[in-house]
């Protein structure tokens, strides 16, 4: 090692941090160690800034001092070095530092360790860096970023606050296993071989899902834990095959109840985080309601733009297309985009059309626009009297110069779509503010879904229904009665947080009752046979003093993207896996030796081509 340093304790590493130092110090003689960030020759003079997770100092090696200034020569971005130095008050103040206002002289210095010339340096601008997948291969050095490291002290921060508020209100935290056995909820579980009993294998946890239920039969009464919880799922922006939540449970409640306790936590998240005071009580949406007006169960309320039905004007009207839809039963509804007329072009819209065929499975998109003269333009538009086209105006509420886009199919397929244009609405016309947060609750949510033809959804072979939360959730009490009759009318107590336009939270009230607990199983397809080899624990568990419970879990990476205002959930995980679910820092997934398969009974089996 490089070695400048004269004097001093070599055991003393450093006194202070880079981020630290402030005018007040002047005339001290500190150390200070980190990586080089930046390093520059002004006519001789060496400038370095030194970065730790705390900040940056200027650092000045003076040539006049001929060893020092020879280290500095030798100086590349990412050496870890230490220097030991006076503090001095900059001549000119550089307003971007917190640290801007003084300086270190360096008198000694010292080399811990250099490094290779790096792909990409910290300091590097956004637009300045590699792509994604060369940045989480060398995460060690993405993670050396500011922006990435403020990310992760915001978690922290988070999970701290949340610790401190269930502490505070009698919870207490309880570690549940990682390996279970496997149980159907809603997604594919990871599954982990056993190597003492050959041919069985553990299930990583979906979620703490039963054993927080049996905490409750055993007395616990408030139980929390921040859960790493796995599925082995299709990835998106905001999903990751491993994630963490913050669980909760409480005994002796109701809905209102965890409502109204995750109300208080977020009031306390955004004074700490945004100061912000929240508003409580948060509004509440049924389900059909947000179906309805927003096409979603977790819509944006950031921005008003709302669903309007027009399947009474178009049974009347004598557009071909409008007219048979609502004869199938079908329905015709739309959307207003302020000032999306002069916005969009017909490329746009030729654009928009192939969006809601693509991704949503439309038929097709059916548009206007409203010209100078509050008339319809569009190609479609001598389709409909003078009458109906007034009609058309006043039920959206139009205006000169927006733009109507309908959608004439299924109930369910114009939710999908007009949900996915209300998006792009939103963006690209400016309707809201990026930085402003919108919380409110989405609740009675359907008992029961159809089953999917793949099994993707969880649901047992043969089956009709899946459940729309989990087999665990409890009816509303009026739908108790004809709930094996009518289970498509039944209505859950269920709910969740929605933030932004998306979930960062859900929760139900639990069945307690063994009997309706065995009811709920057979709609679902589990047999008694099914339901005792998988859930036996449980409904023994029921049979000996349950009390009424019910809980919630609050996504946590999603909260950190949405509070840090991240595009992705990959950017608030110090080790995430990429969107084909690797990790290409470590190569895992990866192979593992014959004898570990031998030990572990295993034999891997050739996946069949498939046919062309």
């Amino acid at each position: 090692m490089f070695l400048a340093k004269k004097n001093g304790d070599d055991s003393v590493l450093r006194t202070h941090t880079c981020g630290e130092l402030r005018e007040g110090d002047a005339g001290k003689t500190v150390t200070l160690s980190g990586w080089v960030d930046t390093y520059r020759n002004h006519s001789g003079v060496f400038f370095v800034d030194l970065r730790d997770r705390y900040g940056r100092t200027q650092l000045v090696f003076n040539p006049d001092d001929a060893q020092v200034a020879e280290f500095a020569k030798s100086l590349r971005n990412e050496y870890v070095i230490q220097v030991t130095g006076e503090v001095s008050v900059r001549p000119e103040a550089n307003p971007k530092l917190a640290t801007g206002k003084i300086e270190v002289i360096v008198r000694e210095a010292k080399l811990f360790n250099k490094s290779v010339v790096p792909l990409f340096v910290p300091s590097n601008l956004p637009d300045e860096l590699p792509s994604e997948e060369l940045r989480l291969k060398y995460r060690f050095l993405d993670l050396r970023r500011p922006d990435v490291q403020k990310v992760l002290f915001l978690r922290h921060r988070i999970t701290k606050l949340m610790r401190d508020y269930f502490d505070e209100n009698g919870f207490i935290e309880v570690e549940t296993p990682v390996l279970g056995r496997s149980t159907p909820e809603g997604a594919r579980d990871y599954l982990v071989p056993s190597r003492v009993h050959h041919g069985t294998f553990y299930a990583l946890p979906q979620s703490p899902q039963l054993y927080k239920q049996l905490l409750m039969v055993s007395g616990f009464d408030r139980y929390f834990q921040i859960a790493h919880c796995f599925r082995d799922e299709d990835l998106r922006a905001d999903r990751q095959p491993e994630f963490t939540q913050m669980d909760i449970e409480m005994s002796f409640i109701n809905e209102n109840d965890i409502m109204g306790m995750v109300e208080g936590l977020m009031k306390k998240l955004f004074k700490a985080c945004f100061d912000i005071d929240l508003p409580l009580p948060l509004p509440r949406m049924t389900y059909d309601e947000a179906m309805r007006r927003y096409g979603h169960d977790a819509p944006d309320l950031r921005f008003d733009m709302e669903i309007v039905d027009l399947s009474d004007i178009a049974g009347a009207c004598n557009f071909r297309v409008f007219k048979e839809t609502i004869a199938a039963g079908k329905v015709v509804r739309g959307l207003r985009a302020p000032g999306g007329g002069k916005r969009y072009s017909r490329k746009d819209i030729d654009g928009m059309t192939t969006f809601v065929q693509e991704d949503f499975g439309a038929k097709g998109l059916a548009w206007f626009k409203v010209d100078d003269d509050g008339k319809l333009a569009s190609s479609i538009a001598k389709n409909f009297t003078p009458e109906e086209q007034t009609q058309i105006i006043e039920r959206f509420g139009a205006q000169s110069g927006d733009f109507l886009a309908i959608i004439a199919d299924t109930f369910e397929t114009s939710c999908k779509a007009l949900y996915g244009l209300r998006k792009k609405f939103g963006v690209d016309l400016n309707l809201y503010d990026p930085k402003a947060k919108n919380l409110s609750w989405i609740v009675e949510f359907p008992m029961f879904a159809p089953t999917e033809a793949d099994g993707s959804d969880g649901s047992v072979e043969g089956s009709t229904w899946t459940a729309m939360h989990h087999p665990f959730t409890s009816p509303r009490p009026q739908d108790m009665a004809d709930l094996a009759k009518h289970p498509e009318t039944a209505r859950a107590v269920a709910y969740d947080l929605v933030l932004n336009g998306s979930e960062v939270g859900g929760g139900t009230i639990r069945i307690h009752d063994q009997n309706l607990q065995r009811e709920v199983f057979g709609i679902l397809g589990i047999t008694p046979e099914m339901a005792q080899e998988r859930f036996g624990f449980l409904l023994d568990a029921l049979q000996h003093g349950a009390p009424p419970h019910g809980g919630l879990a609050i996504g946590l990476d999603r909260l950190v993207m949405i509070f840090a205002g991240c595009d992705s959930i990959r950017d608030c995980i110090a080790f995430p896996k990429t969107q084909r679910a690797t990790d290409v820092m470590t190569g895992a997934p990866g192979t593992v030796d014959q004898r570990q398969m031998t030990d572990l009974a295993i034999e891997i089996v050739k996946k069949a081509e498939p046919q062309t």
